[in-house]
């Protein structure tokens, strides 16, 4: 699975960070980004951190990517 997020998407609610914080972060603009070397989705509560992005801005693709899968 890839976990990615879309800068022009993101509102900085900062959930994904609160919810998986192991893969996800917020820059220095309270924006969320992927830690480097998590693309890959190796974390905790990567789906729930994707469903719980109020704008969605959160993609997973391939293998057992897509949220509610």
């Amino acid at each position: 699975m890839h976990v990615s997020i879309d800068g022009g998407v993101c509102i900085g609610a900062g959930q994904c960070a609160l919810t998986s914080p192991d893969v996800f972060t917020q820059d220095d603009d309270g924006f969320g980004t992927v830690l480097p070397g998590r693309e890959d989705g190796r974390g905790t509560l990567v789906r729930e951190a994707a469903r719980a992005c109020p704008v969605q801005a959160i993609t997973l693709d391939g293998p057992g990517g897509a949220p509610g899968a």
